[in-house]
């Protein structure tokens, strides 16, 4: 398998192309530069609607919903979050909280490929896949292939791709999918000769989702690239000496049950919006079952709107926390919002936990993250890095019982300038097992104390003061 630098270094060089010539907006040749939003007053008023649950057959009476919801609370941690943040949260996000649902939750490649795969093999109507890295490699080759069996199966694969994280891809790997039928959609092409609409470079699709007729899906961090191939549930405690390829470290869902329904709106909706060609008629909505007993809601961010839902609603789930906040993230430059609301937490003594990478394929964010280590530290917040691994999860669970998985980092990037998908999982059932999941990438590794941190070479305050400066571009 190819080391690291090999795997990303066309993207990468792409990517800083894409960084300097976004710094050209500043003399208004490009469209505005984006600023993240701040959460006005009323936003943080608590809602007089009560919150409304959607079941198998529609919404769910205010009775109903109320008491699934006081079961959750009642079984998990002394919290209020329910109360003070789910109404503001479905006023801010827009998509229900449906019942019903089954979660499983996947760590790392090679259960959530064997997943993945299991599921593209039961296919009998329809295959809809999004991703932003869709390499070119034994994994990829694999994907392709189990993709191009069932089309020609006669089941419809749909297939969007993210035109900057594929851009090492050879062009030939899609056109061989296209050759056996398969719907391929370049999402934001970098050429703006074959753009479909206004041509937006910065914008990019950064979802990772995986919809198999209508009825299971997948989300979280994960992409189409062999570096996955690996499991860090063997080798996190061996940090690679002979210069060989770290594992990489990921975090993803498998769901069914009616918020399958909501993926599958985003998903269709993105189509849309990039203009790809009219899909074939298939059996998108099947009729809703019951999978299970968990609560979930889907949320997808887009640019396009006035400010990342994903953001605005962990913002107002940090705000509301009273016991624990457990992040993991693979990318971490908090903006101002983020940064505040975590010290003020901290402050009102929620215990804040941050998982955070000691390597990284992006030397820029990493060293910007480590400006904002000695603020955090002083304000009581623990940080640990995860050594032996390439940190790629995106995680957050708030008092135990408000948890998201997905595919959104906390920086710049992610809140501005890409779409993104997570969903909200409620209750302590589900909360224990993300809980147990940090608890184990917790024990692999290392605290930051604030000591340390202070004692920290020259070197490194210069490379944290060098990225800092690019972090809005990250």
């Amino acid at each position: 398998m190819a080391s690291v630098p090999s795997f990303r270094s066309v993207r990468y060089q792409a990517v800083a192309i894409v960084r300097w010539l976004g710094l050209l907006c500043l003399f208004g040749l490009f469209t505005g530069c984006s600023s993240l939003p701040t959460i006005v007053p009323d936003l943080a008023l608590h809602s007089d609607r009560p919150v409304q649950l959607d079941g198998l057959h529609g919404p769910l009476s205010a009775t109903q919903s109320k008491a699934i919801l006081d079961h959750l609370n009642s079984s998990g941690q002394t919290t209020n979050i329910f109360e003070r943040h789910l109404a503001l949260e479905e006023a801010i996000v827009g998509s229900p909280l449906t019942t019903d649902n089954q979660v499983q939750l996947l760590q790392n490649g090679p259960a959530t490929y064997e997943a993945m795969f299991a599921a593209i093999q039961s296919a009998q109507d329809h295959i809809n896949i999004e991703t932003y890295v869709m390499d070119d490699d034994t994994v990829g080759q694999r994907f392709a292939q189990a993709l191009i069996d069932k089309q020609r199966q006669g089941v419809q694969v749909n297939l969007i791709h993210d035109s900057l994280g594929t851009l090492s891809t050879p062009a030939a790997f899609f056109q061989r999918l296209a050759d056996s039928g398969i719907q391929v959609l370049e999402f934001n092409p970098l050429n703006p000769l074959v753009s479909r609409k206004t041509w937006t470079l910065n914008q990019r699709d950064h979802r990772k989702l995986l919809i198999v007729d209508g009825r299971i899906a997948f989300l979280g961090g994960i992409n189409i690239s062999g570096v996955y191939s690996g499991s860090s549930l063997t080798r996190a405690s061996h940090p690679q000496s002979d210069g060989s390829t770290p594992t990489w470290r990921d975090t993803d869902l498998q769901l069914e049950g009616p918020v399958v329904a909501e993926l599958q709106k985003l998903f269709l909706a993105t189509w849309e919006n990039q203009k790809g060609s009219p899909l074939a008629a298939k059996n998108y909505y099947p009729p809703p079952v019951h999978a299970g007993k968990q609560v979930v809601r889907a949320i997808g961010s887009s640019p396009d709107e006035p400010y990342s839902l994903i953001y605005a609603t962990l913002l107002s789930a940090i705000g509301s926390a009273e016991t624990s906040i457990r992040l993991t993230n693979a990318y971490f430059a908090p903006d101002p919002q983020l940064l505040a609301a975590l010290i003020a937490a901290a402050g009102r003594g929620v215990d804040v936990k941050l998982i955070l990478p000691s390597q990284t394929d992006s030397w820029l964010v990493l060293n910007a993250g480590h400006g904002y280590y000695e603020q955090l530290l002083r304000a009581g917040i623990k940080i640990y890095e995860r050594r032996g691994v390439i940190l790629h999860a995106k995680t957050a669970l708030i008092d135990g019982v408000w948890a998201t998985v997905g595919s959104t980092n906390l920086d710049w990037r992610s809140f501005l300038h890409n779409h993104e998908l997570n969903a909200v999982v409620l209750g302590s059932e589900f909360g224990n097992q993300l809980q147990a999941m940090f608890d184990k990438d917790l024990a692999e590794s290392d605290e930051i104390t604030l000591e340390k941190w202070l004692h920290r070479s020259l070197g490194q305050h210069l490379k944290e003061t060098f990225a800092r400066i690019w972090e809005y571009w990250l």
